[in-house]
């Protein structure tokens, strides 16, 4: 994973196919798939409409409770979609974590994406197949084709240059990673 930082709005994110998120949410959506590892995990990150900026994290529930395979749960789908709708957010980012294998979008993963009917998604990846150093991959997948892009983490606390993949550091077992205050 190509991983860049930087300071400022979203409008280069989308000009150049970059998903740009904040360090905090990043860690939220890790936490989140180790604390449902070894299932895999699912969720969104919801932002203003038009913005292209992930605000909201949204955990939700595997409804299939999977090692290999996700689906949302249609009954907490369709709240969080009339939230968004209500709020004037649409899920930037719709995320779901793999649990032995590569953060890549598998045919089930893609024929999810067309049924969400979210174009304009990116579509988060997290392979938590290594205890201490969680891969972390996004694509654009629109009508079955898959694009990678890099990664922007802003207000990240480690070296820009350094960052090879998004490391946590310490073993899940001993370490609770919940999101920080305020996210």
């Amino acid at each position: 994973m190509r991983v860049l930082t930087r300071e400022g709005g979203s409008l280069l994110g989308r000009l150049l196919d970059v998903l740009t998120i904040d360090a905090a949410i990043l860690d939220a959506i890790v936490a989140h798939a180790r604390r449902d590892h070894p299932d895999e995990a699912c969720g969104i990150v919801a932002g203003p409409d038009g913005s292209d900026t992930p605000t909201r994290h949204v955990p939700m529930e595997n409804a299939a409770r999977s090692m290999t395979f996700f689906a949302l749960d249609s009954i907490e789908q369709l709240r969080v979609w009339r939230e968004m709708d209500k709020a004037d957010e649409v899920p930037v980012i719709i995320y779901h974590s793999h649990t032995a294998t590569e953060a890549y979008p598998s045919r089930s993963d893609i024929g999810i994406a067309s049924e969400l009917g979210e174009p304009d998604a990116h579509y988060l990846l997290v392979s938590t197949r290594d205890p201490v150093q969680a891969e972390i991959r996004s694509f654009r997948i629109v009508d079955g084709a898959v694009t990678e892009e890099p990664v922007a983490v802003v207000n990240a606390s480690v070296d820009q240059h350094a960052v090879q993949s998004y490391l946590f550091g310490q073993s899940p077992t001993t370490v609770d990673y919940e999101c920080r205050a305020g996210s």
